[in-house]
């Protein structure tokens, strides 16, 4: 049965054990809507790999299958795209040009049930692309979710040695904010414009009540200072709480970075596939909702680039582009020109 959660619950023993016991995997993504300024969306990606990351351009009109084999969804994308792809596989990353933005992150005790091929089918690495491709606001796409059937289907990820296990969060220009996770064969759905930071383990509700056990949040607890997940939510809450109000939109942008990078995790000596939870932030990414721009920050790069979406051109029909950050680590600033028309990627099929 489909849940609709929009309140947290009461911070217990069995939650703190809960934290205490689970994985905590990486990336976090942080929204910030300031009154009467940009409303933004900062996301880290943390991994124990280079994930041969690039942007790419993806325009209207395009015709997709949901890659899940047996009865997948078919669809025509409405809205063109700018979204980070990890491997040229998978759309992790994004914004429309409506203002909607779409970010995919671990959850390990993500649950997507056995597959049903009575429901359609949908590859979790075209998941986030399917939001993007179809829907303007969060409250159209979650209105979606709530009533047409459709089952996410994982597969292996490259080096892993075991299947995706995902959620999915959403945000629009308006400051909605949604996040969906699936725990057990169904979507649980956070709808609310409070919602704005999500990380990883433990599922968001438990997230939500341990936050209430820190000073700022009503709680008596310090502020936590590890890299683990639920220690990533509660800073990313505080930090988010403590921003001041932009006199102007570079210092709106840079606000949102400064949090993001303080959540960020350093490069570590000797990365562990069998523990992400351990891995290093590899990139950043702010978008602007506001003013449908698109911000790229590699750790490896002392520059940030930025896609402004109205200098793109997402028709029907126009070519799909591809902006190489493998080979080009030494791109800056406005890179809305740079790209280059690219055959489309081919989306990872699910198992």
């Amino acid at each position: 049965m489909r849940k609709l959660e929009l309140c947290a619950a009461a911070v217990a023993a069995a939650v703190i054990l809960t934290l205490a016991a689970s994985p905590a995997l990486p990336c976090s993504r942080v929204l910030w809507a300031p009154g009467g300024k940009a409303v933004v969306v900062g996301r880290t990606m943390d991994w124990f790999e280079d994930m041969k990351t690039n942007l790419w351009a993806l325009p209207r009109g395009i015709e997709r299958q949901g890659a899940a084999g047996n009865n997948s969804l078919k669809w025509t994308a409405r809205y063109g795209s700018i979204v980070t792809a990890v491997h040229d596989m998978c759309s992790t990353d994004g914004i429309n040009e409506q203002g909607l933005a779409a970010n995919i992150l671990w959850l390990a005790e993500s649950d997507y049930g056995k597959r049903d091929e009575s429901v359609p089918g949908l590859a979790l690495s075209l998941w986030a692309q399917y939001m993007l491709d179809n829907f303007s606001s969060v409250d159209e796409a979650v209105e979606f979710i709530k009533k047409i059937p459709f089952q996410p289907v994982t597969a292996a990820m490259p080096g892993l040695g075991k299947k995706a296990t995902v959620h999915l969060s959403m945000a629009d220009a308006a400051g909605d904010s949604a996040i969906i996770e699936y725990t057990d064969g169904s979507p649980v759905i956070y709808h609310n414009r409070q919602y704005t930071v999500m990380t990883n383990s433990p599922p968001f509700r438990e997230q939500l009540a341990n936050l209430k056990q820190y000073k700022a949040f009503g709680g008596v607890r310090d502020l936590p200072g590890s890299g683990q997940a639920a220690d990533r939510f509660v800073r990313a809450a505080s930090y988010l709480a403590s921003l001041p109000k932009p006199a102007g939109y570079r210092e709106n942008v840079a606000f949102i970075f400064s949090v993001m990078r303080n959540v960020s995790v350093p490069y570590v000596k000797q990365p562990d596939p069998t523990h992400p939870n351990l891995s290093s932030t590899l990139w950043r990414t702010v978008a602007d909702l506001t003013n449908r721009v698109y911000y790229f920050e590699s750790t490896l790069s002392p520059n940030v680039v930025w896609v402004r979406l109205d200098r793109m051109d997402l028709k029907k029909g126009a070519p799909v582009k591809k902006l190489d950050l493998v080979k080009r680590r030494d791109l800056a600033g406005d890179v809305s020109r740079k790209f280059k028309e690219t055959k489309p990627f081919v989306f990872a099929g699910a198992e």
